[in-house]
């Protein structure tokens, strides 16, 4: 399928352009991609349509559900808490959430909590997507559960569940919630334009989820699974609940919900314009909105080679994002950042100031979390 490309690209960068554009000869509907090089902007596309019978023209300023590429910019926010003095990484959460504290988890600390080692990957009762909307009952039933594993022993990703965790602790300590707080400290400042809930008068710029199952091309089932994605672990974080792409992630309650690991909405140019910031040190032409050392206490390598046990791969991690694992994010193995389910990505690269965003709305199969723009991200490092 052949679309209409728009948007600039800096000269030198005009094959970044062309690999956009080859999206489409395979199942891309929708789609913006945004690159930043030492805080200057050098790419900046977007193309396709909003929806799946292909009606409305995706434009500069369209929004999507990006999944848990929401985690990176959430884990932000508390890594300005700790800039500012008011979150220790190395103390426990029942020190600043005393009722977490139950059931064998006195001793987890905020470290382990964002990193996916706190052993809550999910919860055990079976819950409806309307309960991810009640966030007092989602916060308190965690309070409640006693860890899958031994905390610090293991990682294991924690999908839906880590954002009512942090977004808790965000609540305790500032007296508002994450949407507020991210929206005072990062998305505002930087005019970014990145929403985790979503306005209701911003809904008509929205584009819709597509499922796998409907896309234009239907990949060739796998044959095999691993022995993580048939767990127990991976049905409890995964599939409790069963979120459907169109009818629950496109739906008013899931828009206006607040849900910090998966309901975050922006556009490519929202998502890379945060890590422009990071990847120069937490300061964007004259904007700061976070100093060079409490970004780099965010980044510590928490979890290196060990096997994720819900996801069955590796996956290396810091304290909230992901650590730059097989080259996901370029050559440089401390760039950071965080993918969502699909094919969305974020991420920083600050050993070369090279700050990527992507937003689809055709959402791919792969297991791996890899980001689906990972030839773009090929073309950018080629040109530089």
């Amino acid at each position: 399928m052949e679309i209409e490309v728009k948007g600039d690209v800096k000269p030198g960068f005009e094959s970044v352009r062309d690999e956009f554009a080859r999206l489409w000869q395979d199942i891309e509907i929708g789609a913006s991609f945004c690159a930043f090089h030492q805080g200057t902007k050098i790419v900046d596309l977007w193309g396709g349509f909003t929806d799946r019978k292909m009606t409305q023209q995706w434009q500069a300023d369209t929004l999507v559900n990006i999944y848990s590429t929401t985690k990176g910019p959430a884990a932000l926010a508390i890594a300005i808490l700790h800039d500012e003095g008011k979150i220790d990484y190395d103390e426990n959460v029942a020190a600043y959430w005393p009722e977490f504290g139950g059931q064998g988890k006195h001793a987890i600390t905020i470290a382990q909590l964002l990193s996916h080692q706190a052993g809550l990957c999910g919860l055990q009762r079976q819950l409806t997507v309307e309960d991810l909307y009640d966030w007092d009952k989602m916060v308190n039933l965690l309070a409640m559960q006693t860890p899958l594993w031994p905390p610090g022993s293991a990682a294991g990703y924690h999908a839906i569940t880590w954002g009512y965790l942090i977004g808790e602790l965000v609540r305790r300590l500032t007296g508002i919630t994450l949407v507020q707080y991210f929206q005072e400290k990062v998305a505002r400042p930087l005019n970014a334009d990145f929403h985790i809930g979503l306005p209701e008068s911003e809904f008509p710029r929205c584009a819709s989820l597509i499922g796998p199952n409907h896309a234009r091309k239907q990949p060739q089932p796998r044959s095999y699974s691993t022995e993580a994605e048939s767990s127990e672990l991976n049905r409890i974080a995964m599939q409790n609940p069963i979120i459907a792409p169109f009818k629950h992630a496109c739906s008013r309650q899931w828009r206006l919900a607040e849900i910090p690991a998966s309901n975050g909405h922006a556009s490519a140019r929202g998502i890379a314009t945060i890590y422009a910031a990071l990847a120069m040190g937490g300061t964007l032409g004259d904007i700061t909105i976070i100093s060079a050392e409490a970004l780099t206490a965010a980044t510590k390598l928490e979890v290196d080679e060990q096997i994720d046990l819900v996801l069955g791969r590796r996956v290396r991690r810091g304290r909230g994002f992901i650590i730059n694992t097989d080259g996901d994010y370029g050559p440089n193995e401390k760039a950071f950042g965080h993918n969502g389910t699909g094919g969305s990505t974020g991420f920083a690269d600050p050993a070369t100031g090279v700050a990527i965003g992507f937003a689809m709305n055709q959402m791919k199969t792969e297991s791996s979390m890899a980001p689906g723009s990972k030839s773009l991200v090929d073309a950018i490092y080629k040109c530089i």
